[in-house]
C-alpha cells in the first residue's frame, strides 16, 4: 500500500470546509489542490452529466473516462457523443484486457450470473486500477442517499482500493436536486431514465424499476447485490464503482 500524499488532518479540514459548500464550489478546491492529477470517473449516469457541465465550465482539461465494460447499453455509448458535441468534452473509454468473446471464452460463457463480482472485479476494478494510475484524486457521483455503502462516505476522502484521494460533490444532493439540475440547465441524459432506469450500469444486469421500488433495485435484481464495488468502503476506509 503507496502512503497517501494527503494527510489525514487536510482532510478532515477539508471536510469541514465543505460540507455545506455547493458542488460546484466542490469541484473548484479539487482542480485548485489536485488539477492536472485530478482525473474522473463516470457511467453516464444522470449524476455524472451534471458533474460534466459543471466541470465544462470550471475547468474542461480534466480528464474523465468511462469503464467501457463491453456490456454497456448502445443508448449509454450515445450519450458520450452527444457530451462531446455539447461540451468539446471527449470522455476516454478505459477497456478491460479481454473484450467480451475473449472474456467469455476465457470462463466457458458469461460471469455475470453465476459469479457478478468476479465480473465486475475484471471488468471494472482493475481497469479503474489502471486508469487512474498517476493521479491525485479522482471525481465521483455518489450520492449519500443511494446505498449504506455511500451513506458512509465523505464530501473528500482518502481512497485506500485505488491509492489516491476521492471527491463526491454530489454526496448531499438528492434525486430530486439531479433532475432539477439536469432541466434548469438542459443537461444531456440517457434517454433510458424515461423509460423506467433510473440506474443503469451494464445491459445484463440491469432492468427497468417498478412504480415505487428503490432507485437502484433494477442493478443485479433478483441478488442482494447492489454496487459493483468500487464505492464500497474497504477495510482501510477507501472505497471501492
Amino acid at each position: 500500500m503507496e502512503k497517501p500524499d494527503i494527510k489525514a488532518s487536510e482532510l478532515a479540514r477539508a471536510n469541514e470546509e465543505l460540507k455545506e459548500k455547493s458542488p460546484q464550489q466542490i469541484l473548484q478546491w479539487a482542480v485548485a489542490r489536485f488539477h492536472p492529477r485530478l482525473t474522473m470517473a463516470t457511467a453516464f449516469g444522470a449524476e455524472g452529466c451534471c458533474i460534466i457541465h459543471m466541470l465544462a465550465e470550471i475547468e474542461p482539461a480534466v480528464r474523465i473516462f468511462n469503464l467501457e465494460t463491453g456490456y454497456q447499453f448502445p443508448e449509454t455509448l450515445t450519450l458520450r457523443e452527444r457530451i462531446r458535441a455539447r461540451y468539446r468534452i471527449d470522455v476516454e473509454l478505459i477497456r478491460p484486457e479481454l473484450d467480451v468473446p475473449q472474456y467469455e471464452k476465457k470462463h466457458g460463457g458469461p460471469l455475470y450470473v453465476l459469479k457478478p463480482d468476479q465480473c465486475c472485479f475484471d471488468r471494472k476494478t482493475i481497469p479503474l486500477r489502471r486508469a487512474v494510475a498517476g493521479y491525485d484524486a479522482w471525481i465521483s457521483a455518489i450520492r449519500r442517499d443511494q446505498t449504506t455503502n455511500r451513506a458512509k462516505a465523505d464530501v473528500v476522502q482518502w481512497d485506500a482500493k485505488f491509492n489516491l484521494t476521492k471527491v463526491n460533490p454530489l454526496l448531499s444532493w438528492t434525486k430530486r436536486d439531479v433532475w432539477s439540475f439536469i432541466m434548469q440547465y438542459d443537461v444531456p441524459y440517457n434517454p433510458l431514465h424515461d423509460q423506467g432506469y433510473p440506474s443503469i450500469g451494464c445491459w445484463p444486469c440491469t432492468r427497468a424499476v417498478a412504480n415505487g421500488e428503490d432507485e437502484r433495485a433494477g442493478r443485479w435484481a433478483g441478488s442482494s447485490k447492489n454496487e459493483c464495488g468500487i464505492h464500497v468502503m474497504d477495510q482501510e476506509g477507501g472505497s471501492g464503482i
